[in-house]
This record gives C-alpha cells, sequence and structure tokens, in this order.
C-alpha cells in the first residue's frame, strides 16, 4: 500500500472542509484534503441556495396572487412547473459551479479523491489503497438526510429535499413529514407553487422556535396555507400504483386516508462520523458516536483531532461551518498551540414567510439561566405602520433581558424581514448591549424595525435596573 505523510490532513472539502484548508495552510504546505464524493457544498447543492431559489418562486407567485389588495388585478396565476424547476437546477448548478472552481484553484497535490477511514488518531487508509500518516486531522465531513424506517414503506415515492432539486416538474401532492427548517420551507414553497402539501411532525416542534407563543401564533398562521399537524398521528403509509396513501388522525374528522404522490422525509440529518471507524481513533464519543470537543477549540480531547461543520452535529448552518472549519484548521496547523476562536452571537433564519429568526439565547436557556430574574418584551407586526403599507402584518417578536444589568440576552420572532431584524439583533447580543443602548441607537419611519422599538421598549419597562436588582437575582442560586 502506498504511504505518505503529511503535517494536516482534512477529511472533507464542503464549507468546512474548505475554511479549514485555508487556514491549515497559512501554517504548512503539507497537508491534504481528502474528499469521497462530489466538489460542491452541502448549501450550493442540495441545501440554501436551491432551497432559496423555490422560494423565491413561490414567494413571486404568491405576491401576484394577493396584488388585489392594492388595487393591482393581475388575473389569474399560471405556474409553469418546468420554468420553475428549470431555473431552479440551472442556478443551483451556477452555485456548484463557483465552489468547484474554487477547489480546482487548489494544488493538485493537496488533493485527494477517496473514502477515508481511522486506523488509529494519526493514519488513515483511503479506499485501501494509500495510508496517510498526520501529525493532525480535522473532521468536516458533514451530515446526511435521515429516514425514519417507518417512511421506507413509501417505497420509490420516498424522497428527500436532495432528491426534489433534480425534478423536471413541479409535483401534484406531497405529504411532508418533519415541520423543521426544511420542511417548513420547502413544504410553505410547494405549497404557494399550487402543489397539494400535508405537514405531519411529532412531538410538536414548530421549525427551531422555542418560544411557545411565537410557535402557537406561527402553527396558526400556517395552517392558514396547508395543513400542519406538529404531533401527527400516522398510522400507516402505503404504496399504491400512483402514488403513497397516508393514513392518520384528524383531530376534528377522526382517521382519514389520504393520497399524495410523493412523502417529502424532512426529519433531520446526521454527521457523517459513522463511516470512518471513527472509534479506533482514540476519542471519547457521545451518544450518537460523535466526538465530543471543545465548542470554542474544535479540539476532540487532548488529541491532535478537530471536528467542524455538520460533522459535529452542533450548529449545522454554513456561516457556523465556516468559522468552525476555520478554527479547526487553525489549530491543527499551529498545534499544539491550541487557541480559541471567535464564536459568534447564534442566529438562525427560517426563509418562510413571514420568516422565523433566533437570536441569542432561547427563552428557555434565558428561564435556564436566570430563573425569575428576566423580563420578555413583545410586539405584534399586526397593527405595525409599515407592515400594514406592504400587507405583510402578521407577526410576533418577542426579546429577552437580564433583570439588574439591563442586558438584551436574545430574541425569538416570526414576522416579516426576520432575516434583516435578526441581524440586527445578533449584532447587539455580540456587542453585549443593554436594551436601553439599543434604544439609543436610531429608527427611521416608516420602516419595520420600528417595531423592534415597541418590543424593546415594552422590555425596557419590565426591567428592574441596578445594583440590588443583581444582589437579589445572585441569591436565587446559582445561573439566577
Amino acid at each position: 500500500m502506498e504511504k505518505r505523510t503529511v503535517d494536516v490532513a482534512i477529511i472533507g472539502a464542503g464549507t468546512a472542509g474548505m475554511s479549514a484548508y485555508r487556514a491549515a495552510r497559512k501554517h504548512t504546505d503539507n497537508l491534504v484534503m481528502i474528499e469521497g464524493g462530489p466538489y460542491g457544498t452541502t448549501c450550493a447543492r442540495v441545501g440554501c441556495m436551491p432551497s432559496k431559489l423555490l422560494v423565491a418562486a413561490a414567494d413571486a407567485a404568491y405576491d401576484t396572487r394577493h396584488a388585489d389588495v392594492f388595487g393591482v388585478h393581475a388575473g389569474s396565476v399560471s405556474i409553469d412547473g418546468k420554468a420553475v424547476m428549470q431555473r431552479v437546477r440551472q442556478e443551483r448548478d451556477r452555485f456548484v459551479g463557483l465552489v468547484v472552481d474554487t477547489v480546482a484553484d487548489f494544488p493538485g497535490a493537496h488533493k485527494l479523491a477517496g473514502h477515508a477511514r481511522f486506523v488509529d488518531s494519526r493514519h488513515l487508509i483511503i479506499d485501501d489503497r494509500l495510508e496517510i500518516e498526520a501529525d493532525r486531522i480535522v473532521i468536516a465531513t458533514g451530515s446526511r438526510p435521515v429516514v425514519p424506517d417507518f417512511l421506507e414503506q413509501a417505497d420509490d415515492r420516498l424522497i428527500v429535499n436532495d432528491d426534489l432539486f433534480d425534478f423536471d416538474d413541479l409535483p401534484q401532492s406531497v405529504a411532508v413529514f418533519g415541520p423543521g427548517v426544511i420542511g417548513l420551507e420547502l413544504g410553505q414553497a410547494l405549497s404557494r407553487l399550487g402543489v397539494r402539501v400535508r405537514m405531519f411532525g411529532v412531538g410538536g416542534a414548530v421549525g427551531p422556535i422555542q418560544d411557545d407563543q411565537i410557535r402557537d401564533y406561527a402553527l396558526r398562521t400556517f395552517n392558514r396555507e396547508f395543513p400542519l399537524d406538529p404531533d401527527a398521528s400516522v398510522t400507516a403509509i402505503k404504496r399504491v400504483r400512483d402514488g403513497v396513501n397516508i393514513t392518520f388522525e384528524d383531530p376534528e374528522q377522526g382517521e382519514l386516508t389520504e393520497h399524495f404522490e410523493y412523502l417529502l422525509a424532512a426529519t433531520g440529518r446526521r454527521a457523517n462520523t459513522d463511516r470512518l471507524d471513527i472509534e479506533k481513533a482514540g476519542l471519547e464519543l457521545d451518544e450518537q458516536g460523535t466526538p465530543v470537543f471543545d465548542h470554542f477549540t474544535l479540539q476532540c480531547g487532548d488529541r491532535g483531532v478537530f471536528i467542524a461543520g455538520d460533522a459535529n452535529s452542533d450548529l449545522p448552518l454554513l456561516h457556523e461551518a465556516a468559522d468552525e472549519g476555520r478554527i479547526a484548521g487553525d489549530n491543527a496547523g499551529r498545534f499544539p498551540d491550541v487557541r480559541a476562536g471567535l464564536r459568534r452571537a447564534p442566529l438562525s433564519v427560517v426563509f418562510t414567510r413571514p420568516q422565523i429568526a433566533t437570536v441569542g439565547l432561547t427563552v428557555r436557556q434565558v428561564a435556564e439561566r436566570c430563573r425569575n430574574c428576566y423580563a420578555v418584551g413583545e410586539v405584534s407586526f399586526e397593527g405595525q405602520g409599515r407592515s400594514r403599507v406592504m400587507d405583510r402584518n402578521r407577526g410576533l417578536l418577542r426579546v429577552y433581558g437580564e433583570q439588574g444589568s439591563g442586558l438584551f440576552m436574545g430574541a425569538e420572532m416570526f414576522g416579516p424581514a426576520a432575516e434583516h431584524i435578526g441581524h440586527l439583533l445578533a449584532w447587539s447580543a455580540q456587542r453585549r448591549l443593554t436594551v436601553s443602548e439599543m434604544l439609543d441607537m436610531p429608527f427611521y419611519h416608516p420602516v419595520i424595525e420600528e417595531g423592534v422599538r415597541t418590543a424593546l421598549r415594552d422590555l425596557n419597562h419590565k426591567l428592574n435596573i441596578g445594583p440590588e436588582v443583581v444582589e437579589h437575582c445572585m441569591d436565587c442560586g446559582p445561573g439566577g
């Protein structure tokens, strides 16, 4: 077997892997990036970009249908499914091509094609043909869709988001299992493009929302467009001649059987670490078989092994994968001089309409950390000026602040322009601004951001500021 010795080996050439490669290369030119599949990143090929292309088409259709409210009569709306999917594929392929071109510029000696598996913490085997001895290793193998066994009964009518983006035409009907980020975005987009959609969930969750009031508001809103049961009782799934039959308990009508052309599984993703023989690396593993790692250094235990991006199942978001890749690659390059990297304030966005944004600490995290020493401010966008002007006046924003210090701790939102408002709030959380400092910032009129000011004013009114309040909160006990 051929053997090769390098300073750093990076397993995976996605967002985290490429970021790790660039960072490690600043310390050494003796490194290799190993990829077992096609180049292109999850985001560009089957994630962020093709899904937003479908969402954009859906928003255009929805806006045209509802232009009457402005006195603009567009007539009937005709959806050309083939044209919709053609643009999705063309633009998707363009984004993938840009990533492929980037990798093409990396030196050939730095790229290896094949599947890697561990022999120990410093040795890898590539397709049983090449042994790599690496002083340091970065695991950046990404993730893949998880499909529960009972959905397999849909047979060849079972699809995941990866499959959907290769369709030549829109389907007639789809049962979506999983009202998470992927399920909500694709389910609503398909519905707005004329596809009959019903969505099933387990456990009651709606996207990443943790605030019960916002969850309930969002659930009512989605159900105006398509049936969504976040805690459904599905009793049977059966592949039939021209699709799949789903039998379930309807809260009002009892047991129903509904026919769909396809079943879309949006039931989560799992880290691609189960095919690495990771147990041979001598690392501590969690219950899912993922290496235990330090959140700030990405180091696994005290070894020269680091894990970044979706592979660590921590924060499966592109900007987090890029940050983690950079931290892991830098530490692999400078090992054993391992340093904590910058972890930004949490920010996630769901591109439904209304959009969903979560920023900083969730209300449950705030309650756990502060017990009763926090306050919540809120605003409804139903009466908010600019939102009503644009006929986007549906939504709720809730902001969380710490008693005593007045520190802004986090927010959850279901409403208009959440992708933009989420950034403003995340910047405030990262800078550790107080609510009063945020209220000192300029707010133009008329803009949706005035709703943020209303929520902050409500929060500020409920906060008790001062050292005596801090002392009282400390008396609550640890985290109080």
